[in-house]
């Protein structure tokens, strides 16, 4: 994987989120909305390598390998800007705050709602303020 297959992916799975929000699927649609950020994030990470550069230490790659979007966050060396970012848009810090809950253990809420899987949605792609389009603008 390299990282335009994790931008490929991010996209593809904002896309299909989205699909499955639209019909009514919205466990699968929080699952795929959470996956966008970890691929965008990943992809993030991915920039930040160098071909010759000798592997980091353990954890540094167990949190690379990680679904945790808060780990990934600092691994991709963008969480200071990104703080920063929330301190000035208040919109993007409460979807940071919605999106940083998602984990791989969604696909298993059969009690996710609607309401819960829009609020997702909204927070990963808003226009502005989402934090898949902020991830976009440093993959």
């Amino acid at each position: 994987m390299n990282r335009t297959d994790f931008q490929r992916l991010a996209e593809l799975r904002l896309i299909e989120g989205k699909a499955l929000l639209d019909a009514g699927h919205f466990v699968g649609a929080c699952y795929l909305l959470g996956y966008a950020v970890e691929c965008a994030l990943k992809a993030c990470i991915a920039k930040r390598t160098n071909l010759h550069d000798f592997p980091p230490k353990r954890n540094v790659v167990e949190d690379v390998y990680s679904h945790n979007l808060s780990k990934l966050l600092t691994q991709s060396g963008l969480e200071a800007s990104f703080l920063q970012a929330c301190r000035t848009d208040k919109t993007l810090d409460i979807n940071w705050a919605t999106v940083k809950l998602w984990s791989e253990e969604s696909r298993y809420d059969l009690a996710t709602s609607s309401s819960k899987a829009n609020d997702l949605y909204i927070a990963v792609s808003q226009p502005g303020s989402g934090v898949f389009p902020w991830l976009m603008n440093s993959w």
